[in-house]
């Protein structure tokens, strides 16, 4: 019978795209390697409310390949923790996604021990634990992600079985071997995610100059009493030790600002400064979708985005899309090539997702491209949408989608500073935000590196690893 399961194993294998593996490899099924007891198990299958005090649950959602929202957004009360202790977490369990998203894997920190997990979430544990993150990779590479996409069941949303999950053949080497390839697959996701935290860190930097400069208004109030009050940026600067040198370098520019208000319909704001349509200040760039029956329209060399390209908050850029048009498509469709620094806001359906364009690119009829007219900057114009984004949501309409049109930006009272004044926010956030679009660029590097490598050292063809460094 083992002989049997081992032909079966390999036969997924194959149908995975390994055919053939060096003479000292074996093949095993995950479900081989877990242990006897909690071996594999789905999460809270009933959360009941959110509990602010309670304990973090993790989603499928809240897994993005190999890693895991450090913030969950909804917490389960101690009682229903208990009840599904089965998957309560100490940390070093492999995680994986089920239902939607199949196949997002990633291993648990030490600093979410205690959590849980929802139902679409499986929580694994290996009998031998040292084995936990080339199982990982293994899980991750396109091989077995193909072969999951290919096993789940379709039905509303794609969904993957515990039965499928315990029959995922793979490769295994000598455990030198394995440990390795982990080591290898480890170093680029550690890379990848410190890249994401140092992302975060960079945009809320940005974030809080904005806020302190045109919606605290603290270099007027600084103009206005020396003594001074307590600003955004200090507020961050105390939250963020990590981040001190990078705020102290800021200056508030206070020969720009004035140093008294006045009144106005939104209240008190800055002398000289106005309150305006935000329409007046921004011009809207149409999207469009060249024909699908095309095949000349398609995988060109422009990035095309839709909605589903929406970058996580904290990268801020996009540089990447999943479709690509010709430029005869463009050329034969309403859509138009972004420059660089343009903003993105998706305007139906999902509202308010927004991009900086890092690429050139084109994009579909559900977004609407965002250039600051009048002298107002890109990255000004960029954060003052962000700021606008919950008014905009709140302003929506449609009986199937919500959507935001051209009428609507006509509808938010915003306030301006003059024109003049958005280069210096510009040139004092440039910094920033070019690290953030380099330490995307390399994360997606080195993504391409782990994806393209990983099917070849799992199967035995590439023998050396490349020097992680």
């Amino acid at each position: 019978m083992a002989g049997d399961s081992k032909d079966v194993a390999r036969a997924h294998l194959a149908d995975a795209g390994v055919y053939e593996l060096p003479d000292d490899w074996d093949v095993v099924t995950l479900g081989d390697l877990f242990t006897e007891d909690r071996g594999i198990a789905v999460g809270v299958m009933y959360p009941g409310d959110h509990d602010p005090n309670g304990v973090p649950l993790i989603k499928a959602g809240d897994l993005n390949g190999s890693i895991i929202n450090p913030h969950p957004n909804f917490r389960i009360s101690k009682d229903k923790h208990h009840e599904y202790r089965r998957t309560a977490l100490e940390g070093g369990e492999l995680l994986m996604t089920l239902v939607g998203n199949v196949g997002q894997c990633a291993v648990v920190p030490p600093r979410m021990a205690g959590w849980n997990t929802a139902r679409a979430v499986a929580v694994m544990r290996l009998a031998e634990p040292s084995d936990t993150h080339f199982v990982q990779q293994c899980l991750l590479s396109r091989p077995l992600q193909h072969l999951m996409d290919v096993w789940c069941n379709t039905t509303v949303q794609e969904t993957l079985n515990l039965k499928e999950i315990r029959q995922l053949p793979l490769p295994w080497p000598p455990k030198q071997s394995r440990d390795a390839i982990a080591a290898f697959g480890k170093a680029l996701d550690d890379k990848i995610e410190l890249n994401r935290r140092m992302n975060a860190t960079l945009e809320a930097i940005a974030r809080a100059l904005f806020q302190s400069w045109f919606v605290d208004f603290d270099p007027v109030r600084r103009n206005l009493d020396q003594r001074g009050q307590k600003s955004e940026i200090g507020r961050v600067k105390s939250e963020m030790k990590a981040s001190e040198p990078a705020i102290s370098q800021f200056t508030f520019h206070s020969s720009l600002f004035p140093d008294s208000f006045q009144d106005s319909e939104l209240g008190h704001i800055p002398k000289g400064w106005e309150v305006c349509p935000l329409s007046d200040k921004i011009e809207l760039l149409s999207g469009g979708t060249p024909k699908t029956s095309e095949p000349d329209y398609w995988d060109g060399d422009i990035p095309w985005y839709s909605v589903k390209d929406a970058p996580a908050e904290s990268d801020v850029w996009v540089i990447q899309t999943e479709k690509h048009v010709t430029k005869l498509g463009v050329e034969n469709s309403a859509a138009q090539i972004l420059a660089e620094g343009t903003t993105i806001i998706s305007a139906r359906g999902t509202v308010g997702k927004l991009a900086l364009v890092g690429t050139p690119m084109a994009m579909n009829q559900s977004c609407y491209g965002v250039r600051g007219v009048k002298g107002y900057t890109d990255y000004f114009t960029f954060f003052a949408l962000h700021r606008a984004t919950a008014e905009l949501q709140q302003r929506t309409h449609g009986t199937v989608f919500d959507t935001i049109t051209r009428q609507t930006f006509e509808t938010l009272n915003c306030i301006f500073p003059p024109a003049a004044l958005t280069p210096a926010f510009d040139k004092t956030v440039a910094p920033l935000l070019a690290q953030l679009r380099a330490n995307l660029h390399q994360s997606r590097t080195l993504a391409t590196l782990r994806d393209t490598l990983l099917p070849k050292l799992l199967s035995g063809e590439l023998a050396t690893l490349p020097d992680v460094e």
